[in-house]
């Protein structure tokens, strides 16, 4: 970690993005104590816990295996974090039974574990983190071993019971889809570091550097200098020999004979048939198309060579050629200048 510095605000939802390698695990391994930091603090509720073992944070770990008992059942595995409370045996029964109607598991209480479906020891994880209500719910990539329709139900799951329980919660992920969709707010991480922190809509629609704008999502990159600046919008010649008009939607600090990579999202780019002249209006071919099934992918060429993506939703009114001429358009609107 290089001098990573996060807050979690109370029944927020946080979630730790980045490839693998980044510091993502480690950082949540810091807050729940099972990595002592060379230096800084970790502070739970205002409290120092530096000094605590993991048992005495309060928090309570989802991790990427469930980490299931198998020789005990679900009631069993929900129940253990109570008995190590010493908590009384009618007390115990209350919460477990409540944790269980939470996560839609009431009725298997006597099943053992290795009888259930991936999503239900899923939920019996939730469930044993919920019962003994932790300041602070950690979850370390928890539906990476589920298959890809059961992880988007899992994704609005585990959200909604977060909501319902107010409970805080840090997540940790490379899979932006769940990361964009689950969290109240994102920190990019790469090499230990954060390097954007916002609501997901803010980081998707405004990275603040090339890496991000990369990784969150898609992005046709332009390197560029920045010719003329004026007080809302930004002249930009590509290196490409092509000439880029970015609206500047935010302050951006960006001057004059900058080297800036401008951000084009593939969706935002509109794709013709009819040749027209504008701003930002180019000809180009197409060389490739893919079919993803909601979306059609168009692999187009632009002068000098210069090769983009665009994404169009499927309407079902058929799809182009390899080989055509087409026209693009981006509106400087949805340019975003990064300076370099």
């Amino acid at each position: 970690m290089d001098d990573l510095s996060i807050s979690v605000e109370s029944g927020e939802f946080l979630t730790l993005l980045g490839p693998s390698g980044c510091g993502k695990t480690t950082t949540l391994r810091i807050v729940a104590g099972f990595v002592r930091p060379d230096r800084g603090n970790v502070y739970i509720r205002d409290q120092l816990v530096n000094e605590k073992p993991p048992n005495e944070r309060n928090t309570a770990m989802v991790f990427q295996n469930y980490a299931l008992f198998p020789h005990m059942s679900v009631y069993e595995n929900v129940a253990y974090g109570l008995k190590l409370r010493k908590l009384k045996k009618n007390e115990i029964e209350k919460r477990v039974k409540g944790a269980l109607e939470l996560v839609r598991l009431s009725g298997f209480e006597g099943r053992f574990t290795r009888q259930l479906s991936g999503g239900q020891q899923q939920r019996v994880a939730l469930a044993r983190a919920l019962v003994i209500e932790p300041d602070l719910m950690l979850l370390d990539e928890p539906l990476s071993n589920l298959d890809f329709k059961l992880r988007q139900q899992m994704r609005l799951e585990i959200k909604s019971i977060q909501k319902r329980t107010n409970v805080t919660a840090m997540y940790v992920t490379h899979d932006q889809g769940e990361a964009l969709t689950m969290s109240d707010r994102v920190v990019v991480m790469n090499q230990g570091k954060a390097l954007q922190i916002g609501a997901p809509m803010d980081i998707y629609d405004f990275p603040n550097s090339e890496f991000v704008a990369d990784f969150i999502g898609e992005s046709n990159l332009f390197m560029g200098k920045v010719v003329a600046v004026s007080s809302s919008r930004a002249l930009i010649q590509i290196d490409t020999g092509l000439e880029l008009h970015a609206e500047l939607l935010r302050p951006t600090g960006i001057e004059a004979g900058d080297r800036v990579s401008v951000s084009v999202r593939p969706e935002r780019i509109q794709l013709s048939s009819q040749f027209s002249e504008g701003t930002n209006t180019f000809r180009g071919e197409l060389e490739n198309l893919a079919f993803t099934g909601s979306v059609l992918r168009y692999y187009v060429k632009l002068p000098n060579n210069r090769r983009i993506v665009i994404e169009e939703k499927n309407i079902g009114v058929g799809t182009r050629s390899p080989g055509e001429r087409v026209c693009i358009h981006i509106d400087p609107e949805n340019c975003l200048p990064i300076k370099l």
